[in-house]
């Protein structure tokens, strides 16, 4: 039986079995102000949320980085 060009593991499936799933819970509200978001900066809103929980991340470090160096 063939493979399917799309049935062949490559690098790009390879990085989606590292990442973890989460189950997020959030209001209504703040799907659609995300989603805006995503859609204006060309992003799916799962990337959105990525791209601003690492942001958030680096942002969090950086201060606890700075507090420890007094």
């Amino acid at each position: 039986m063939a493979r399917s060009r799309w049935s062949i593991p490559g690098p790009s499936t390879k990085r989606m079995a590292e990442r973890k799933s989460i189950l997020l819970r959030i209001s209504q509200e703040l799907w659609a102000d995300l989603q805006r978001i995503a859609e204006s900066e060309f992003r799916s809103l799962n990337g959105q949320i990525e791209y601003l929980l690492q942001e958030a991340v680096k942002k969090r470090k950086g201060k606890r980085t700075r507090n420890t160096r007094t």
